[in-house]
Parts: C-alpha cells; structure tokens; sequence
C-alpha cells in the first residue's frame, strides 16, 4: 500500500506537470522544496510524539468549543438546537437538524477567530508559518503571508488581509493564492467537520488541521508547475485589517455579525446546490441505467477519479464509494462529502481509507467556491478580472490535486 501510494503521488506530480503553461520557466526550488516541506510536516504531524499530543490537546478543545456551542444554541432554539427532547426519537438522530445543531458553531467561532485576532495570537501563528514558507521555498512576502494565512481563514478573507499586495503580484503567484484557496478550509468549518467526523474518525479535528497544514505547501508546488512564477525577493508582508476592534467585548461583537454571512452563505448555498443537483439528476435519471445504477452527476464526477484514488493508497473495491464522496465533493461541496463520510457503512471505508478520504476530501475545491473565488478576487481587482476568470477552472484541478497529495501522503504514514 505504501509504494500504491507514493507512486500515486508521483502520478499527481506529473500531471501537474504535463498541465503545465510553460515547462521551461518552472522554478524547481519552489516545487522541490513545497514538497520536502508538505512531507516533513506530515511526519511531524502525524508521527511525531509531542506534535501527536498538541493534536490531541485540539480535539480535546473543539469536543469543548461542541459543547459550548450546544448550550447556546440550545437555549436559544431549544429541543431543535440540541436542547431535551419533548417527545421519543423514531431512530437515532431523527432530531438532528443541521441548520440548528451544527450552523450555529460558525458564529462561535467567528467571534473567537477576530478575538484572538485582536489580541494578535492569529498574527503570530501565521507570521512563523510565512516566515517557514519564504526561508524554505523562496517565497516572496506577501504570497508567503497569503497562503500561511489561508489556513485559518477562507479563500476570500485571505486575500482581503494581504489586499495592498495584490495588484503588484505575478499572474502565477495569483494562481498560487488561488490554489491554496481551493487546497484548504477555512478555520470557521475546521471545528464543523471534525465534530461530524468524530463519531467514526479518532482524533477527526487533528487530521482535518493537519490535512489543511500540509496540503499549503503542497498547493504551492503544485501551482508553481502549472502556472510557473519567478520570486521577486520582496521582503515580508503584514496582515492588514482595515476597522481595528477597540477592545475585546468589540472583537466579540464584530466577530459575531462577521459571522452572519458565513452561516447565511453555507446554508443558503447547500440548500441551493442540493436542489439543482437534485433536477439535473432528476433529468438524467431519464436515461437506461449505467454500470449497474442510476446515472447521476455525483457518479460522472466519480468516475475519473477512482483510479486517482487507488493510485494514492485504496483498495479497488474503497475505491468506488470513495470515488462517489470526491464526486460530491466536486459538484456539490466538501461539507456534503464530509457528512457521507460520517455516514458510510462501517465495511464501506477500512480505518486508513477514511483517514485518507479527509485529507483528500480538505479543500474548497468545487465549483460552488469557484464562483465565489472568482467573483470575490474579481471585486478586488477589477483591472485583472479576465485573467482571473481564466484561471478559476484550472484552480479548481491544481486544488484537488493538492488535496489528493495529501491524501496520497497520510496513506503512506498512517
């Protein structure tokens, strides 16, 4: 399984490669090194004794933040957020309801996410994480600063914080912004997912930060093969934030109403995308039946990538359902994918296949996000916009494949 899956990522390697713009300008220290770096953070994440406790200590605190979350929610919408029940439950979890047991974590941690903002420990983690990525790939400041901080925030709200920057950026260092955008979730979902997964995933919050980690680096060599870029040797940059909190009860306040969006966004566009992948499936159940089921966009989608997904460390048979969750994935989104994850049968994944499934599945590669991306990249560069719109769709192939090298990579750990 081990040598299945390092050939899957040098598969992965060289398809980045013969997608390439221009072969001949690829800077090879930037791809070399984002690689060494994707790997040697994987090890430490997940094989290294105190790294493996810090994980440990993080899942500890998000089954908390759940917990906290819960008696919010629950006083607020009682029985529906979580809250005891005034009648007997049909089956297990019939009282689940997303919208209030699951959504209301967003503002949580929205407005923790712009306290520890205000109180600058955000700045330092991402300043030390911008410094590895410039000392070891040869980064310029601010794409270092942008993709760094992609790791807790999202694809939109990363290049809004490093906004001064981008109009001097090359085409390619765009395109390495956009693809760590895509290769990655933000912090706000981070703690979602692990509670969805924790059920049928151990330490599920750990792999999924560990997955966002080490998929930044691998996003970079990825995008530096396909659009190539030439460092400038600019210095460092900083997060720029333009209304400054005027005290942590402020930070809290504005954290929470920034939160607002998020929680319209995720839920408005889930209920969105559901509904017309339900009629365009609607319209091609119309057709015979193909290789035993109901043609569906899902399975298109899941088709080229079962044998990507052997390649990186499945058996044949994981390969098929696994296929069907970065089909969903793709045409929907990772959190519908994460949710059919949690709810495999317990034969349809080994334990490796589904630690392997949430790195490969960690990232905002879809076409959903791609219209966010685009519009949202667009707004701020007004003069760019075409090229930015040309280079959407390839963001969201250089995203997964990040992705799927992660997934390529755990498998080999694990």
């Amino acid at each position: 399984m081990q040598l299945q899956g390092l050939a899957g990522f040098g598969f992965l390697l060289v398809l980045a490669w013969v997608l390439s713009e221009d072969r001949s300008a690829i800077n090879w220290r930037t791809v070399i090194s984002g690689i060494a770096l994707q790997i040697v953070l994987a090890v430490v994440l997940i094989r290294f004794a105190p790294a493996r406790g810090v994980i440990l200590l993080l899942n500890s605190a998000a089954d908390a933040l759940q917990k906290a979350s819960d008696a919010g929610s629950s006083f607020v919408f009682g029985y529906l957020g979580g809250g005891a029940l005034p009648f007997a439950e049909s089956h297990p979890g019939a009282s689940f309801i997303l919208a209030f047991k699951v959504l209301p974590m967003v503002l949580v941690i929205s407005a923790l996410s712009a306290l520890l903002f205000h109180w600058g420990v955000l700045q330092r983690i991402t300043a030390a994480f911008a410094w590895l990525l410039r000392r070891a790939m040869g980064l310029d400041g601010p794409l270092a600063l942008g993709a760094a901080v992609h790791i807790f925030v999202g694809m939109i709200e990363a290049p809004l914080l490093i906004r001064p920057y981008l109009a001097a950026m090359q085409r390619g260092e765009i395109f390495a912004l956009m693809t760590c955008g895509m290769a990655g979730v933000a912090g706000t979902v981070m703690v979602i997912y692990g509670a969805i997964l924790s059920p049928v995933i151990p330490d599920a919050l750990g792999a999924i930060l560990t997955a966002s980690v080490v998929s930044t680096p691998a996003a970079l060599a990825v995008a530096a093969l396909m659009i190539p870029f030439a460092p400038r040797g600019r210095g460092d940059a900083e997060l720029v934030r333009a209304d400054r909190a005027h005290g942590s009860l402020d930070a809290i306040m504005r954290g929470t109403a920034e939160g607002i969006g998020p929680l319209v966004g995720i839920a408005t566009t889930l209920l969105v995308a559901i509904a017309f992948v339900a009629m365009i499936n609607m319209a091609l159940g119309l057709l015979p039946d193909f290789a035993g089921g109901a043609i569906t966009l899902q399975r298109v989608f899941s088709w080229p990538f079962r044998p990507v997904l052997w390649l990186i460390g499945l058996d044949w048979t994981e390969a098929g359902p696994a296929s069907l969750l970065m089909g969903t994935k793709t045409v929907l989104n990772e959190f519908v994918a994460y949710l059919d994850l949690a709810g495999l049968p317990p034969d349809a994944l080994s334990p490796r296949g589904r630690v392997i499934m949430v790195f490969a599945l960690c990232g905002f590669a879809n076409f959903g996000s791609l219209g966010i991306l685009v519009g949202g990249l667009a707004a701020m560069l007004p003069e760019r916009r075409e090229e930015i719109v040309g280079l959407g769709l390839r963001s969201v192939l250089s995203g997964t494949i990040g992705t799927c090298l992660s997934g390529a990579v755990a498998g080999v750990l694990v």
